[in-house]
């Protein structure tokens, strides 16, 4: 009997061909990977350039302020100044139920005043807006619907809200005194300068101050000066309650109308989405 034999043992060499061709296929595939991977960023990144911008709640203030800042250059002379203003003079005064609406008319706007010293009052009051960076000062003149008042609304262009405070800490708070009785109580407080008439209508609208007040408003000083329409009266006008409290009334709708549409918050800021916006 043959003696047993042993276990058979087959070797198997792998095939060099079929190794190479799995790499190239793993290669291919990295490769792809990492191509859509760039293709995904540059379209993001193309996406982002042209998707309308966001901006940040500080960029967006930042934008609002330079566009109240510009609004004295960009805004029409006639929007800064309406030709009427409406105003109201209160139950109170009138001792009714409600209050009288009433109307001011413009009669006239000044050239701008790129010196600001020439628009108003006294020297302190133009070394305070020099000082602080005055850029303009604009002027529009209004009377009262019987052309019994008249008042001159002046707004001096400072660089900022902070500048216009420094100004107007020059002028002193409101208060009422008869113009002939100015030089022996002491100049009214310091403010615009009023818009005088020459011709036809100098009589009518060539007035002097009985009120003259200032407030700020954003990076403006607005200042106004009002009285009666032919420089009366021989008395103070406090002591003609209905007077001064139309006087008043009348001068204060009208310089805060105009304060209001200057610093009036602008719409959000938009861009418009094109690359490099």
């Amino acid at each position: 009997m043959a003696p047993e034999s042993g276990p058979t043992i087959f070797l198997v060499m792998a095939d060099p061909g079929a190794r190479g061709d799995h790499w190239r296929r793993a290669a291919a595939v990295i490769v792809l990977i990492l191509g859509l991977a760039g293709f995904a960023v540059s379209a993001f990144g193309m996406a982002t350039q042209l998707l309308p911008r966001h901006f940040t709640a500080s960029e967006q203030r930042q934008i609002g302020a330079w566009e109240v800042i510009r609004r004295w250059q960009t805004m029409p002379a006639g929007h800064i100044f309406p030709a009427s203003v409406s105003y109201q003079l209160s139950a109170r005064v009138l001792k009714d139920t409600v209050p009288l609406n009433l109307d001011a008319l413009r009669v006239s706007i000044a050239p701008q005043e790129s010196d600001c010293a020439k628009a108003v009052t006294s020297a302190p009051a133009a070394a305070a807006l020099r000082r602080n960076g005055c850029k303009a000062v604009l002027r529009a003149t209004y009377v009262d619907a019987t052309r019994s008042f008249v008042m001159t609304v002046g707004v001096a262009v400072l660089p900022n809200a902070a500048a216009a405070t420094s100004a107007g800490s020059g002028l002193t708070t409101p208060r009422l005194a008869v113009a002939r009785q100015a030089s022996a109580q002491g100049r009214l407080p310091a403010g615009v300068l009023v818009v005088r008439f020459h011709g036809a209508g100098a009589g009518r609208y060539d007035y002097n101050r009985q009120i003259s007040a200032s407030f700020t408003a954003g990076p403006y000083l607005v200042m106004y000066a009002a009285g009666y329409s032919d420089s009366r009266p021989l008395v103070p006008v406090t002591q003609d309650t209905y007077s001064d409290a139309e006087m008043t009334s009348m001068a204060k709708g009208v310089a805060r109308t105009v304060a209001r549409t200057l610093v009036a918050s602008p719409a959000p800021p938009h861009c418009p989405g094109a690359p490099g916006c």
